[in-house]
This record gives structure tokens, sequence and C-alpha cells, in this order.
């Protein structure tokens, strides 16, 4: 058998950067779709079949029906932290390691969801579409008046490597940090990012800014609904850079409409990508397109880190971030 021959098969689904395809090439059979879009329904089903790798982004739904479709596939490398879009109960069952890309995108979102606490409470797109209209003719004292953040409470809704790094944020603008996880925080965690844990109802109830960094979980969607919105004070921003369902986008109009908070920020939407009107009629949001790890070094990183764990797994080695690693550790040695 040709040295070709034995080389596994790789899909690539989106476009990724030329050095990423190169290494990929140089180890691999590789089919890749180069396009800046989610692949075609019928055209991942089809390509799929024959493969041992699959490089995909959050927009490829991984499923049953796929993975019945290629019973050659042994790794389905996800170029996101979040998972939600592949089936990993079904990839267990078939045997097929599932990874994603956590950590190299941690400092890059948090910025980002920084960039929109920030850009929300200041105004700063009012602002900017304010003068680009041409309609600043003169400064006001009462022009377009936002939150103070400094000195503020910032209650963050899941304390993973994000949240984390967003109480580290909050400590440069003396704010105090509430945070709601499941699992507490280290105390030398919680005292190094001055971070104190409590429920959602008091974290809702006393926190000025909301910032959303839990996954997406059957117990997660709609955590933010009608009634935890009521619950927040008149004077509370809300931020969601984690996945859209977590917030009830109808309540959130609502809650907007109503004046049960100042504002949101937006970079996940329920249904990406389409986006409630009732959120897009309203200047008190700042809506973002799913673009908080969009930077190109960060971009760069997320796609190698997929590459290494696909062809760690083809290549039998373990890769660096396994999302179930009970399939590898079921393996024989």
């Amino acid at each position: 058998m040709s040295q070709s021959a034995r080389r596994p098969r790789i899909l690539i689904t989106r476009v990724v950067p030329d050095e990423v395809l190169s290494l990929v090439r140089g180890r691999a059979e590789v089919d890749a779709f180069l396009e800046d879009r989610p692949m075609p329904r019928a055209d991942l089903l089809a390509r799929a079949r024959g493969c041992q790798g699959l490089i995909c982004a959050i927009s490829e739904g991984i499923d049953e029906e796929l993975l019945a479709t290629a019973p050659g596939l042994r790794v389905v490398s996800n170029v996101a932290v979040g998972f939600n879009n592949i089936d990993v109960g079904a990839a267990t069952r078939h045997g097929v390691v599932v990874t994603n890309t956590p950590d190299v995108l941690t400092e890059t979102t948090a910025d980002f969801a920084w960039a929109l606490l920030m850009a929300t409470a200041r105004r700063v797109v009012e602002g900017d579409r304010y003068v680009r209209e041409g309609r600043w003719k003169q400064w006001e004292f009462q022009l377009f008046l936002g939150g103070d953040i400094h000195g503020k409470t910032l209650g963050v809704v899941g304390f993973g490597r994000i949240g984390r790094s967003m109480a580290r944020r909050a400590i440069g603008f003396d704010m105090r940090v509430l945070y709601q996880d499941a699992v507490a925080a280290e105390p030398a965690v919680e005292r190094e990012l001055r971070a104190t844990r409590v429920d959602l109802a008091r974290l809702l109830r006393e926190s000025d800014f909301v910032t959303l960094h839990t996954p997406l979980l059957p117990e997660t969607r709609h955590l933010i609904n009608a009634d935890t919105l009521r619950s927040m004070k008149r004077t509370a921003y809300l931020v969601n850079a984690s996945r859209g369902p977590v917030v009830d986008e109808a309540a959130l109009v609502r809650a907007l409409e109503a004046g049960w908070i100042a504002g949101a920020g937006l970079d996940v939407f329920e249904d990406e990508p389409r986006v409630h009107p009732g959120l897009l009629a309203r200047a008190d949001v700042v809506l973002a397109p799913h673009i908080g790890s969009a930077s190109v070094d960060t971009r760069a990183a997320m796609a190698r880190l997929a590459a290494d764990n696909c062809l760690a797994v083809l290549e039998g080695r373990r890769p660096a971030t396994p999302v179930n690693p009970e399939v590898l550790d079921g393996a024989p040695a």
C-alpha cells in the first residue's frame, strides 16, 4: 500500500488560515470547503462519507444522521469552545472523539464582552451614529447620558475561564464582583478576583451589570427570561457573549420596552443569524455578529488547535482538549 493510501482523510468544512491548511495537508488527505459560510447539509453528508477526521465550525450540525453516514469517522474537531452543534452522546456511542478549542480564545472573548459592556453603558454606538449622521451641532450637558462602570457591581453568570477573565478586568474598574456557578471557585481564586459566590436571584437583584458566560445546557436555556429580567435593577445592563438561547429574546425585548433594565449588549442570538426584530429597532441594545473571538491571532490559534486535535487522534496520540475523553480512555492502549 502506498504512503498516500495510508494517510487519513480529513474534511474541513470552513475556510482556515493557509498555514493550518498546509499543516493538515502535509499529514493527511484533505477535502476542504474553503468558503466562509456554513457547508450545505447535503454536501456535508456526502463529503464526510469515507473521512476519518472532521474539522468543523459551530454552524455545522454533527448528529446521528451524519455519524451513521460516515462510519469510519474517528474524530470531530470543533473550531470553537462551545459544542452545542454536536450530539456528543451520539458521537460517544459511535466511538468518535469530540474536541473543542478552549483557552486560546479566553482573553479575546473577555475583551470583547467587556467592550460590549462599555459600549452599552456609555452609548458608544448611538453617539457614533449621531456624529456620522451630521446631527451633532453643539456640546450639550445631557447628551447621551449613560451609566458609570467604575465602582459598580458586576454579576458574572458562569465562572469558568471567560467569566473569571471578566472578573479580573473588573478589578481595574474597582468593581464589586458577584458570581454564580454550579461549582464554587477555590478560595484563593475568589480572593485573587475579589469575587463572591451568590445564588442567581441575589446576583440579578444586586448587580449593575450582568454578564453571561455559561454553556448552553438544558438547564441554562432561557435562564434569562421575563421573571429573571424583572428582578434586575432598572439601571442594570445585560451582556451576553456565551450562547444565544441562554436569553429569551422575546422576554428581553419586553424588558427593554417596559424599562425593567437599561440596556443590553449581545454578541450571540437565539436563532442565529436571525435577530428578534424588536432588538433591531432599539437604540439601547448593542448588537454584534458573534465575533467575540474574532481577532486575527485568536482565530488562527483556534484553527491550529482544532487541526492539532484532529491529527493527534488520527495519529494515535491524545488530543489536548477532548470533550468526551471516555472514548479515549475506553480505547485499547
